[in-house]
């Protein structure tokens, strides 16, 4: 029944803590782990252009890392929360987004110049999860639209298909694990500290060969009854306390 373990890192643009990515980047080599990096592609978020930019250019970085066989996801746009969501977001957890409440029109326009940017560093991408979590059907259309149709977001305990879209369930950022199913760890490498970075290495140390690729992640896609059942647990009960963010 278990399946494995993916690493989501978010919030990775030019301005981050570099001397942290660097730590986890040689953590990922040496244990041959391949995780999915969220890039905002046009980041505008006042609190994360407090953080200092890279010497090198960031996008030479990213298509390294791509190389590396690391999965590269559009973790938004510019990553500005200007609306709010009352729990009228696809998932209905609620709270600002970048994308819920917007028209299909400006979703669309912020969705394309996120992948714009992309295609125009020459890098090909084919999943997405919004800043916060938080989008609506809107979103879903407008990325269908734009040839995107997988998502690193949602409930249950298995990848699962769901308005022609695929998506990977992200429960978790702490490191808490069961013993089955898929579990995607969202891991904000910013506001890492010393003592958080020891426990994700030991974590890594300990579960590295437990850790599976994107491309294996998005293969297991199940669709049963059992599994639909699951997602509908989950979502109630973690709608219920919003510990999981």
């Amino acid at each position: 029944m278990f399946t494995g373990y993916l690493i989501r890192l978010d919030d990775i643009a030019e301005n981050m803590d570099w001397n942290m990515m660097e730590r986890a980047s040689n953590l990922f080599d040496k244990f041959e782990v391949k995780p999915v990096l969220g890039i905002i592609p046009n980041n505008k978020d006042p609190e994360l252009l407090n953080y200092p930019k890279r010497n090198s250019n960031f996008w030479d970085q990213v298509r390294n890392w791509k190389k590396k066989g690391w999965e590269i996801a559009m973790h938004g746009n510019d990553h500005i929360y200007d609306k709010y969501c009352k729990k009228i977001d696809y998932l209905s957890l609620g709270g600002n987004s970048e994308f819920c409440n917007h028209t299909l029109e400006k979703q669309f326009q912020k969705l394309k110049e996120g992948l714009t940017k992309f295609e125009s560093e020459n890098i090909k991408i084919k999943t997405f999860f919004a800043p916060n979590h938080t989008f609506d059907n809107n979103t879903l259309i407008a990325l269908k639209k734009l040839g995107i149709n997988e998502i690193l977001d949602g409930y249950g305990l298995m990848p699962y298909e769901e308005n022609g879209i695929k998506f990977i369930p992200q429960l978790f950022y702490k490191l808490y694990t069961i013993p089955f199913g898929l579990q995607t760890f969202q891991i904000h490498l910013n506001y890492f500290k010393d003592k958080d970075f020891e426990k994700f290495e030991k974590f890594i140390e300990l579960n590295a060969k437990k850790i599976i690729t994107y491309d294996q992640a998005i293969s297991k896609v199940e669709n049963s009854l059992h599994h639909k059942m699951v997602r509908i647990i989950l979502k109630k009960a973690l709608q219920t306390k919003r510990f999981i963010f």
